[in-house]
């Protein structure tokens, strides 16, 4: 199976599950070895499916704003996670193509492997959220009609992401293309870096 299309039945997996709780707080129970690809791709869509929720939920208008601070705390250590994850499974890949020597005139593309798999992981989270929208029993007829459309387009867009993500890896494989893993370097989490934190007076 190609790589990309094995990463949407995982995250499909992994969202379905998710959904069978519906809770922030659950561990993720992942059914594969943690160090294989698909254990990885699980895990990454998981972080991603608390990481949506919590975004929903920091948007009710109502919501304490104590409550809201530590939420936002939260969300933001969950984006270091998915930062640190898409960089993982870029390794992984690096580690894969340790072998390949680039033709000649052979280029770099554009993302990493990895953060096209990121897109795919929070497609597979577009996807079912607004399915969920289109079978709604509540909604009106132009409402679900508008979600259906949204959808159709998700689809699609999920997959032509899935045979170029599939493409890449082919080109890299056969030395047309080549991968380099960059590191974020986010700058305000890190307390050297962000001037509010260093500059901070006790």
């Amino acid at each position: 199976m190609k790589t990309a299309v094995l990463a949407n039945s995982v995250f499909d997996e992994s969202v379905k599950r998710y959904h069978l709780d519906d809770n922030i707080d659950l561990q993720c129970p992942n059914p594969y070895e943690p160090q294989s690809l698909e254990g990885i791709l699980f895990a990454k869509n998981w972080v991603d499916a608390v990481q949506w929720h919590l975004e929903d939920i920091i948007r009710d208008p109502n919501i304490d704003p104590v409550e809201a601070l530590a939420l936002k705390r939260r969300i933001d250590a969950s984006n270091q996670v998915r930062t640190d994850m898409v960089e993982e499974i870029d390794s992984w890949f690096r580690d894969k193509f340790a072998d390949i020597n680039p033709l000649p005139g052979a280029s770099i593309n554009t993302e990493s492997p990895a953060w096209a798999l990121d897109r795919l992981s929070i497609l597979a989270l577009k996807i079912w959220h607004m399915k969920e929208q289109v079978d709604r029993k509540d909604a009106d007829a132009e409402h679900i009609a508008k979600c259906q459309a949204k959808l159709d387009v998700l689809l699609e867009q999920r997959k032509d992401l899935t045979e170029a993500i599939d493409t890449l890896l082919d080109d890299i494989a056969a030395g047309k293309k080549y991968m380099k893993v960059y590191r974020q370097m986010k700058m305000y989490n890190d307390p050297a870096t962000n001037p509010v934190l260093y500059g901070k007076k006790d």
